[in-house]
């Protein structure tokens, strides 16, 4: 009889540890789950101020997107006839320059108004080629291009930033990125490559997760 009622007690307290394990993980999965809706809300915020600030030039063929391959991720992509880089050439013409001009302000004032900026884990401009020309020389041509839009964006907010508040700066240092993808990423319409839109610059802009925004908070108290 002893036995049968300790083997009575360590089978309920098995059944408690499993109950409480289960229920553990269920408060697990639906904190997770919401701190990953949190992330892509915040996401989609931000797409839609970037829609609205950038509506002039999706006009003229950019797209401002979900990243499909990335629920964390958006996409700016810049079609080759903004930019006009010449064949085999990385120096951004004159009229790539004066897009610029207009465009990368308005892209860094929804980035670094106080409801996103501590929201932002990266900016990466990828650079994009067609399918011409051996994989070494394409990715070396898509990085020098990205980089060199990198650099003349950081020249364009600082000539535009006033005295005392290089703070903007120094953000986009911190987040800001160029990667050379070459032709990895082809643009293909019903099975064949779209060479223009293949040849393309990217802005792609990715949400921290809950794990990032947690260590951020830790390190910086934001």
């Amino acid at each position: 009889m002893e036995e049968e009622a300790n083997s009575g007690i360590a089978n309920s307290f098995t059944d408690l540890m499993t109950s409480l394990a289960v229920i553990f993980i269920l408060l697990l999965c639906t904190f997770m789950n919401n701190a990953f809706e949190e992330s892509q809300n915040t996401r989609s915020l931000i797409l839609g101020k970037l829609q609205m600030q950038l509506k002039e030039y999706v006009a003229k063929g950019v797209r401002v997107e979900s990243d499909p391959n990335d629920p964390l991720a958006l996409l700016i992509l810049v079609p080759e006839g903004l930019l006009d880089f010449a064949v085999d050439r990385f120096e951004i013409p004159p009229q790539g320059k004066d897009f610029l001009v207009g465009f990368v302000p308005k892209l860094t004032d929804t980035i670094y108004n106080t409801e996103f900026r501590n929201d932002i884990s990266s900016v990466v401009v990828e650079g994009h080629t067609d399918s011409k020309g051996t994989d070494t020389h394409n990715l070396k041509l898509s990085q020098n291009r990205s980089m060199a839009v990198v650099s003349e964006s950081i020249t364009i907010m600082e000539n535009q930033i006033v005295d005392n508040h290089h703070e903007k700066i120094d953000y986009f240092l911190r987040v800001l990125s160029a990667s050379g993808r070459g032709k990895q990423d082809l643009i293909m319409l019903q099975g064949k490559e779209d060479s223009d839109k293949s040849r393309r610059v990217v802005f792609k802009i990715r949400v921290r997760s809950f794990e990032e925004k947690k260590v951020v908070k830790q390190l910086t108290n934001v």
